[in-house]
């Protein structure tokens, strides 16, 4: 299917996950990660495909792409180390820094990373790697002054923090090239959560400035990075992603560009398959509507929170479907007025001890976790045809103290 939506998911499997493990609770279904990769691999046969480890990197999703033939794409020296753990080789790793601190850029230069590709945003990071004697391969990357996305937030195609601005690209591949780096590439990318037509129509327009760009580089390039940013439907109302379409436009801007093709997917190959799993803890009647206390909120899913993202959201009661529906807004146990997870929404009546699942919270999920108000991170639970496992552990009152010192 090329959508899962949130009622694909088995009812049973998942409260059978709850009764072993508890809640909050992560699930994270690895066949349908491998299963979205595929997908993207047959609208993409020519490119490389990197996945953008930010989105998810727990180990056991990290193996999984990587035992598919997909290479890593780090934002921080974690994210290279993390790659590097789940069996990445650092020349099937983009490490591409946002202001890189030392402490991120020293653990890159003098670790294992021989082949190892940094995308560089600034001529100042090109001044800190001259410093440090690197001299490997390097890819810039470009701001286009184009964005799209789920929200004006994760657009940084418009937003001058990435890269250096296109029309100063050509004199800084020379001046990279002249200081001896050797000089691979040209990035951009359009921005988070592309999904409608007027979202692919801006993924062109960024496609076809980095295509001027390598088309005018005064040195050979190996390939063309146009990021991800691939989106998957929140809403059910929503369509999914025209991925064709996509990789369409994609080929037309570059049909003239004679470098190959990379493509830094993170949300479309884990979002659909992962949910977040909470029980109701209190009901509060509100006139005609239902506030839902749930023991999961901002400090396990903050997208909500952070970018008023919509997450779909189910009872998994088992005679939710015999249940008269309510307007219900399922909220969190942390002291803020954003800590809601759904507002507002058409659901069964909640009970106090139903078993909620969040949709599309393999993305962005447990990676923006916290341990806010002092609560501890929740498990992740992965499935794998029949088996399933925990890949991370619930964590205890014990870790948060652990590094505690008088």
């Amino acid at each position: 299917m090329t959508t899962r939506r949130l009622d694909d998911w088995s009812a049973r499997d998942l409260r059978a996950v709850a009764a072993e493990h508890g809640t909050p609770t992560y699930v994270q279904d690895l066949d349908r990660v491998r299963a979205n990769y595929e997908r993207l691999d047959d609208a993409f046969p020519d490119a490389r495909i990197h996945y953008a480890v930010k989105a998810n990197a727990g180990r056991a999703v990290l193996k999984a792409l990587r035992e598919v033939d997909a290479g890593a794409e780090a934002a921080s020296a974690g994210e290279v180390a993390r790659a590097l753990d789940a069996g990445f080789d650092p020349s099937e790793i983009h490490y591409t820094p946002v202001n890189p601190p030392d402490r991120d850029l020293d653990p890159i230069l003098n670790g294992p990373t021989s082949g190892l590709t940094v995308t560089v945003g600034s001529r100042d990071l090109l001044d800190r790697l001259d410093a440090r004697g690197f001299d490997g391969r390097v890819c810039l990357r470009v701001h286009p002054g184009v964005g799209a996305g789920h929200s004006e937030d994760v657009a940084t195609g418009a937003d001058a923090k990435f890269g250096v601005p296109a029309e100063d690209a050509t004199t800084v591949l020379r001046e990279a090239d002249a200081r001896g780096f050797d000089v691979v590439g040209v990035h951009a990318h359009v921005g988070s959560g592309m999904l409608t037509e007027e979202d692919v129509e801006a993924h062109r327009e960024v496609v076809e400035v980095i295509a001027g760009i390598a088309r005018d580089s005064p040195v050979d390039l190996e390939f063309v990075d146009v990021g991800g940013g691939f989106g998957v439907p929140y809403r059910e109302s929503e369509e999914a992603l025209d991925l064709d379409a996509v990789a369409n436009a994609t080929r037309d801007a570059l049909a003239d560009v004679d470098a190959d093709l990379v493509v830094e997917p993170g949300r479309y190959l884990v979002a659909d398959a992962g949910v977040l799993l909470a029980e109701v803890v209190s009901t509060k009647p509100t006139g005609d509507a239902v506030v839902a206390g749930a023991d999961a909120g901002m400090t396990e899913l903050l997208r909500p929170a952070l970018y008023d993202a919509y997450h779909p959201i189910r009872s998994l009661a088992r005679d939710a479907h015999d249940r008269p529906t309510r307007t219900v807004t399922v909220v969190g146990p942390v002291c803020e007025s954003t800590d809601v997870l759904a507002d507002a929404r058409d659901l069964p009546r909640p009970a106090v001890g139903d078993l909620l699942a969040v949709g599309n919270a393999g993305a962005y999920g447990i990676e923006m976790a916290s341990n806010y108000t002092s609560r501890p991170r929740p498990p992740v639970v992965a499935v794998e045809g029949d088996d399933t496992r925990i890949v991370r552990e619930r964590e205890t009152m014990d870790d948060l103290l652990r590094f505690e010192r008088d």
